[in-house]
Parts: structure tokens; C-alpha cells; sequence
């Protein structure tokens, strides 16, 4: 089994957002990649916050991907692959392309033809509605990040990620999303172990849209499971309880991934 896992950020944070749940996967002996965006590697947020690049709003999914798919091609073997909220589409994206060997994908933004919930729709809204909002970035005041990003986390801990990695994100990737727009995979493709997960308390992808994702997965040859956790929001891997959170996808690789092909099939939903 491969030793290399590819976490994938996703939107209104630099792969700084990791350095607290990498921590049990770096004690466990995996090799711990967290590249970065197009921009985002090139800046750092302090620049990103002040003066994005021009171009910056108008990235799209498909580029993002593409990027990704480059660095992941060039490794010695097929990783590991480990994305949240957008970081979880393109995963399920690169998937549907062959890349990595498995994949945990936590809480992640909607793959094409999958229909947001009320409460999904009501948060991107803002982001849909502006003029020309589709190439223009779009960041998060404090009071919105810690309200519908981090609602389950002590003011603290929201006060210091806002401070350290929050910055703002591409406009065309929500209206990509919320149109189906380069987000289409074909599950029948995917031969790879995959792992879905869901928060009780998100109020970004709430679990409606995660179990939406694993109904549309589990019809893949490879082996797919879901597993929600009670009383978290969309920042699961920072907020109190993301030990929980690691440790778990830490066991399923290990039963999962190292036993493969006799990975245990989720009940159906």
C-alpha cells in the first residue's frame, strides 16, 4: 500500500488549514503532500487578501484539476488522495481521471447533478448574485466565515485561522458548481476505495448533499463508504473533535485500503 497521501484544500483557505489534522497521519508514518492552487502557492494570504491577481476570480474547476492531476502524475506511485469541501469535488474529479489509489473525501462540494439544499443554497447566494460575480473572488467576512464555515468552533480557534490561512476564493467555482459546469464525473469509472463523509452541523454541505454523493458513488465497481459525524460543521478538521474525525479515516485506510479488495461496503442509504 502506498505511504503518500495528497491532501487537497478547498475554497477560502491556503493548505495551511491542514497543519492541525495532518498531524496523527504524519505520526502514523504516511508521506503528507499538501500542494496548493494555482495562485495560491504563489501568494501568500496577507497579498491574496489585499490585492488578489486579477485573474485569480476567474479560475476555474477544470484548471484547478489539471494542476492537481500534473503534480499527483509525477509522484513515484499513485497516492493516497484527501480533500474537503472543494478539495472533496476536485478528488472526485481527479478519481473519475484515474488518479491515486483510494480516496477520503470530507465534506465535499457537490459533483455535477446534484442539487444543493435549502441551507447550501442560502450560503452560496451572495456568492451567485453579484455583477460579473463569476470573475471576481470572494472572501469571507470574520462574523460570515465562523457563522456558516466554522459555526461548531470556539471563537479562539476561529480567530486564528481567519487570522492565518482564510482568504478569498475563485467566484467561477460556485457558479461552476451550482450549474454543473466542468463537475461531472462517471462513477462507473472509478475503481478506487472511496470514503464520504458528513457533518450534523455544516451549514456549507450539509449532510443531505453528502449522502446525495455517496448514493451517486456507491454505484462504482470500487468500494465506497459514508459515515457522518454528529456535531460537527464544515470545519471538521480543525474544530474540537477532528481527532476523531483522522482517527477514523486513519482505520479505514488501514482496514480498508491495506485489506483492499476486501473493503466492508456501507449499509445503503
Amino acid at each position: 500500500m502506498t505511504r503518500t497521501i495528497v491532501f487537497i484544500h478547498g475554497a477560502w483557505v491556503t493548505p495551511d488549514s491542514w497543519d492541525v489534522f495532518r498531524a496523527p497521519f504524519d505520526a502514523a508514518g504516511y508521506e503528507v503532500l499538501t500542494p496548493a492552487w494555482p495562485f495560491v502557492g504563489q501568494h501568500g494570504p496577507a497579498e491574496l487578501n489585499a490585492n488578489p491577481p486579477a485573474t485569480f476570480g476567474g479560475l476555474s474547476i477544470v484548471r484547478i484539476a489539471d494542476y492537481l492531476q500534473t503534480f499527483i502524475e509525477a509522484l513515484p506511485e499513485p497516492p493516497i488522495l484527501l480533500g474537503h469541501s472543494f478539495g472533496g469535488l476536485l478528488t472526485q474529479m481527479l478519481l473519475d481521471r484515474g488518479c491515486g489509489s483510494a480516496a477520503v473525501v470530507l465534506n465535499p462540494a457537490p459533483i455535477g447533478g446534484l442539487v444543493p439544499g435549502p441551507s447550501a443554497w442560502r450560503a452560496i447566494a451572495p456568492i451567485l448574485l453579484r455583477l460579473n460575480g463569476w470573475n471576481r473572488p470572494y472572501k469571507f467576512t470574520r462574523e460570515r466565515f465562523g457563522r456558516l464555515f466554522a459555526n461548531a468552533a470556539p471563537p479562539a480557534t476561529v480567530d486564528e485561522a481567519y487570522a492565518r490561512y482564510v482568504i478569498p476564493a475563485p467566484g467561477k467555482i460556485f457558479h461552476q458548481a451550482a450549474f454543473w459546469s466542468g463537475t461531472g464525473i462517471d462513477p462507473a469509472r472509478r475503481t478506487q476505495p472511496l470514503l464520504i463523509t458528513g457533518g450534523t452541523e455544516d451549514r456549507l454541505i450539509s449532510p443531505y448533499l453528502s449522502r446525495a454523493a455517496y448514493r451517486r458513488q456507491r454505484h462504482a465497481p470500487g468500494p465506497t463508504d459514508y459515515v457522518e459525524f454528529p456535531g460537527r460543521s464544515h470545519f471538521l478538521i480543525t474544530e474540537p473533535g477532528w481527532e476523531e474525525v483522522a482517527n477514523y479515516v486513519l482505520d479505514w485506510l488501514g482496514r480498508a485500503v491495506a485489506a483492499r479488495p476486501g473493503l466492508i461496503r456501507s449499509n445503503a442509504l
